[in-house]
């Protein structure tokens, strides 16, 4: 008797074929969402009703890439969370999630040790779920005309954010 499996996760290789389209996908949803002063300023903020901040942060800027920070300021401890570090390649028209989480900022995922299989699924999970957040962030009003320089808050504020 013949048994058959059912792959509940598509393989590594479909993964692999359509990360380029994700990337894109989210590039497009992050132009919806940041501004052009993004050019002018490396520290934005967007304040929606009483919900949390929304704070970008520039990392480093380079002629056709951009690496910045985008996370909620969240509590009177002004802790960030989600913390979503994410690399714009402006000439590729993509972008791509390097970290997606409260605890990492940058971190070694890739070497000789690690199998190929997981790093793609793990690229894949992460953009995916930027992908979403970005989607909620456009659909709660979040935008390019929300997002203001983070030197237009009160002190307190402009104090939080990190320095470049």
């Amino acid at each position: 008797m013949l048994t058959t499996t059912r792959q509940l996760q598509p393989s590594s290789r479909i993964l692999a074929r359509r990360l380029p389209e994700l990337h894109s996908a989210l590039y497009r949803a992050l132009n919806v969402l940041l501004p052009d002063a993004l050019a002018e300023t490396d520290h934005l903020v967007s304040q929606l009703g009483s919900g949390p901040e929304l704070y970008l942060e520039v990392i480093e800027r380079h002629p056709y890439t951009t690496f910045v920070r985008l996370s909620y300021i969240i509590g009177a401890e002004r802790s960030h969370n989600p913390n979503a570090h994410v690399r714009i390649y402006h000439d590729a028209a993509m972008a791509e999630a390097t970290a997606f989480s409260p605890q990492q900022g940058i971190q070694r995922f890739a070497g000789p040790d690690l199998a190929i299989n997981s790093l793609v699924a793990r690229s894949w999970r992460l953009n995916r779920a930027l992908l979403k957040w970005v989607d909620y962030l456009i659909a709660q009003g979040h935008g390019a005309e929300t997002m203001r320089p983070a030197g237009d808050f009160p002190a307190p504020i402009a104090a939080a954010a990190p320095e470049a």
